[in-house]
């Protein structure tokens, strides 16, 4: 990642939010809730209007094999951030793994549309920018919701702005070629937002309210991978391979 890049991210981590200091850490720290509800109602509209009746149609007009390797080739590209994001947080051995897993996906897989790395179980070692700063002892600051995007904190907003930089083929693969990897990711998104609908529906429509189940859900999911929240965490229907709806 650009060192420019890095000093900024480390920048806007450190103006996150504080909480009060004798606020309990497990209640929802949401000062600017007025302004999220604004941007969850806009959110819906966009859901309700184009990403639920597209994710609709993708997924009944798309043959199951074509998503699968839509949604593969999607997860290969991004992997070499992943990669950086494990060797940022000392996770060598993960690192490892991931980079091997690439290199299967990348040459048998065909660029990625298949994926023989999971027959040799070598299952991808998630991680991100928002994880990173969390290892790196930057707290969580406020609950945000972001248009188009949805659920996220101030640390995970400033991960996902860094992670469109941390990986490497951002910069070795020239146009058009590069905004492949941003086409496979929106189509793997309306697939998930097609598969997974009644549930993601069942959060956004029919509960009494659907921004805090969503802050909810939310957080608790997140927590849950950073390792700060006990298991048995709800499942998080944002978070189904998406960043967003």
């Amino acid at each position: 990642m650009k060192p420019v890049a890095m000093v900024v991210s480390l920048g806007l981590a450190a103006a996150c939010t504080k909480r009060d200091a004798g606020l309990d850490p497990a209640v929802v720290f949401d000062p600017y809730e007025q302004t999220n509800r604004k941007t969850h109602q806009f959110n819906l509209a966009v859901d309700r209007s184009l990403v639920r009746p597209a994710g609709k149609g993708y997924v009944s007009i798309v043959p199951k094999p074509v998503q699968q390797g839509v949604s593969n080739f999607s997860s290969n590209l991004s992997l070499p951030g992943t990669i950086v994001n494990t060797v940022l947080q000392g996770r060598i051995g993960e690192a490892g793994q991931n980079t091997l897993r690439f290199a299967l996906n990348t040459t048998l897989g065909i660029g990625g549309v298949f994926d023989p790395s999971s027959e040799f179980k070598l299952y991808r070692a998630k991680a991100d920018f928002g994880e990173t700063l969390s290892v790196w002892g930057i707290g969580e600051g406020a609950y945000v919701e972001l248009p188009l995007i949805g659920p996220a904190t101030e640390r995970d907003a400033v991960g996902r702005v860094v992670d469109l930089f941390t990986n490497p083929l951002t910069y070795m693969v020239q146009s058009p070629e590069k905004y492949y990897g941003t086409g496979a990711s929106v189509a793997a998104r309306l697939g998930d937002r097609g598969t997974f609908g009644d549930m993601i529906d069942s959060v956004l429509y029919e509960s009494a309210d659907s921004y805090a189940q969503a802050r909810t859900l939310y957080l608790q999911n997140r927590r849950f991978e950073l390792g700060q929240a006990a298991p048995g965490a709800e499942l998080d229907p944002f978070d189904l391979n998406t960043e967003g709806f």
